[in-house]
């Protein structure tokens, strides 16, 4: 006879109830909570789901989804086992925030991986405008079914991601609306309807982006302003942004590179940011520049791109800015872009106005260039070094011109100080929070100075007709622009909102003309061509060998203004 030993009283229920043996499985929607941080963070917990799509060698990780929720589980590439998409899986692990602040994405860390099953992954959920909260999708398999347009590829190369939005291209707030509720709302709105598209890795410039349909191409540019159909992939919280991590090929439709403009009028007058137009001693040496070219290879690129587009552009004369400030002699970076432009043709007669003295101690400055051959410099070159141009707002330079024996126009090229390195503190420099940035006291003191500075005849050619042109570095609806307009001047492109400038997937114009009232009659067409800002850097000169370096695209990082006038 055998006797058995009783099973513990524990056994004995795990028997009865084996269910109860089973770890309590969590629902994901209950790991993600209602908010943008788990409720439970911190906390061991078991979870079942199915994958829906898997980043190990990218993210370092799977997306887990239910019916109502989904969840990243980190677990790196050949970590065993190897979840796959359609695998049902059970996962017990620590729920934690990976990121900083409340940009973050909700995941199970320090995992153990059971796989249940193998099956189909799930059907992607099917969204066709906005969520008014993106955070309810976080973790899940989604198909934007509307379509959406590229609205900033500054990080393409950089990260694979793609800055797009539903409803149309996204606009500067205060491009559309002064400072205020308004702009605010313009804001909120964007927020709302941005999105960025991500390749699934966290690689720095890669190799290739497997998310399109054709490589980045002079054919397939992948232009801000280009549609995208059918993007799929599983939503995620990182680095600051939603973002949907694809899964799929996108259906591109490439926005077209646009012609070469043609504006009215006997006149043409351009202004141009040349993004650092720096040439080393002039002499072959002195590489890398401290702002532009990292070699004299790269410099004869960027020569040669910012040569195409004033080609392109065809001015009788144009304001320059971001130009190096190294003199006025043969060896300058102006004196040589200069010879380049005769170099190339098919023009011969460009010439430039020497700054002299009011080039100003920035390492930039402004400049005037002009065709010999269709317009006469008269009266004297004029500059203001003084406050509030001595630091920050580059010097202006003015000089007058006439074509044929029409009434001198005084040109008056401008760049004032940019948006960044705000001061801290109280300082009315320091950023208000109102959209305009930081320097927008500075910039709305340099408008009103240089209103006061024209009026006074610095050319002494008795002319009150006069055009201020170049980067002021604020928004059309911003105060120096308003400033401007106040006083009299009249906004070239007044007939609707128009961009040369693309910052954070948002586009509006830093680059203006603007008439005096004796010579805003005289307008008859604006333009600006858009070769740079909805480009992204991998045609500019540095990179440019990779996919094409041939024509003016991604010439600078500013797009230049044509406008033309009766003399």
């Amino acid at each position: 006879m055998i006797r058995r030993r009783p099973l513990p009283l524990a056994a004995t229920l795990c028997l009865a109830l084996l269910t109860a043996c089973q770890p309590q499985v969590t629902p994901l929607s209950a790991v993600q909570g209602e908010g943008p941080r788990s409720p439970l963070a911190g906390q061991t917990v078991s979870v079942e789901g199915v994958v829906n799509a898997e980043f190990g060698a990218g993210l370092g990780g799977f997306f887990l989804q239910s019916d109502e929720a989904g969840l990243f589980v980190a677990w790196p590439e050949g970590v065993q086992p190897v979840p796959r998409p359609g695998d049902r899986v059970r996962v017990r692990g620590t729920v934690a925030e990976l990121g900083q602040g409340e940009a973050t994405v909700t995941a199970l860390i320090q995992p153990r991986v059971e796989i249940l099953g193998h099956g189909e992954p799930p059907a992607p959920r099917v969204l066709d405008t906005p969520p008014a909260d993106w955070e309810p999708h976080e973790g899940v398999l989604i198909r934007i079914q509307a379509p959406l347009t590229v609205t900033g590829n500054y990080t393409l190369l950089r990260y694979g991601e793609l800055e797009v939005a539903f409803d149309g291209r996204l606009w500067t707030p205060t491009e559309l609306a002064p400072p205020g509720s308004e702009a605010a709302r313009i804001a909120a709105d964007n927020a709302r309807r941005r999105l960025l598209l991500d390749d699934g890795r966290t690689l720095h410039y890669p190799d290739s982006l497997p998310y399109l349909p054709q490589p980045l191409s002079p054919e397939a540019p992948l232009r801000a302003g280009s549609l995208v159909r059918g993007a799929t992939g599983v939503l995620d919280h990182r680095f600051g942004r939603y973002r949907l991590q694809l899964t799929a090929s996108l259906d591109i439709e490439q926005a077209p590179r646009p012609d070469a403009p043609r504006v009215a009028g006997a006149l043409r007058i351009a202004a141009f940011n040349l993004e650092n137009l720096f040439n080393g001693d002039g002499r072959g040496g002195g590489f890398p520049t401290a702002r532009g070219a990292a070699t004299p290879e790269e410099h004869a690129r960027q020569v040669a791109k910012l040569v195409a587009a004033v080609q392109g552009l065809d001015p009788d004369l144009a304001a320059l800015s971001e130009v190096e400030n190294d003199g006025d002699g043969p060896d300058s970076a102006l004196a040589q872009f200069v010879d380049a432009l005769n170099a190339a043709g098919p023009a011969h007669d460009w010439r430039y106005i020497a700054s002299g003295e009011f080039a100003g101690g920035d390492a930039i400055r402004v400049a005037l260039i002009y065709r010999e051959g269709r317009v006469t410099p008269v009266g004297r070159v004029a500059g203001l070094t003084a406050a509030p141009f001595d630091r920050g707002n580059r010097p202006p330079l003015a000089a007058a011109f006439r074509q044929g024996d029409a009434a001198p126009i005084v040109v008056v090229a401008n760049h004032f100080k940019s948006k960044g390195g705000c001061p801290p503190g109280p300082d009315p420099n320091a950023d208000q929070g109102d959209g305009q940035a930081c320097w927008n006291a500075l910039r709305t003191r340099a408008a009103k100075a240089l209103h006061a500075w024209i009026a006074s005849d610095p050319t002494q050619t008795g002319s009150d007709r006069a055009v201020i042109l170049g980067d002021l570095n604020s928004y059309s609806q911003e105060d120096p622009l308003r400033t401007l307009r106040d006083l009299g001047w009249v906004d070239a492109f007044a007939n609707g909102p128009s961009y040369s400038y693309v910052f954070a997937g948002q586009a509006g114009r830093l680059d203006h003309a603007l008439l005096s009232p004796a010579l805003a009659p005289r307008l008859h067409g604006a333009a600006k061509w858009h070769i740079n800002a909805d480009e992204h850097e991998g045609f500019g000169y540095p990179r440019c060998p990779a996919l094409g370096c041939d024509g003016p695209w991604a010439s600078s990082d500013h797009d230049p203004v044509l406008i033309g006038l009766d003399p």
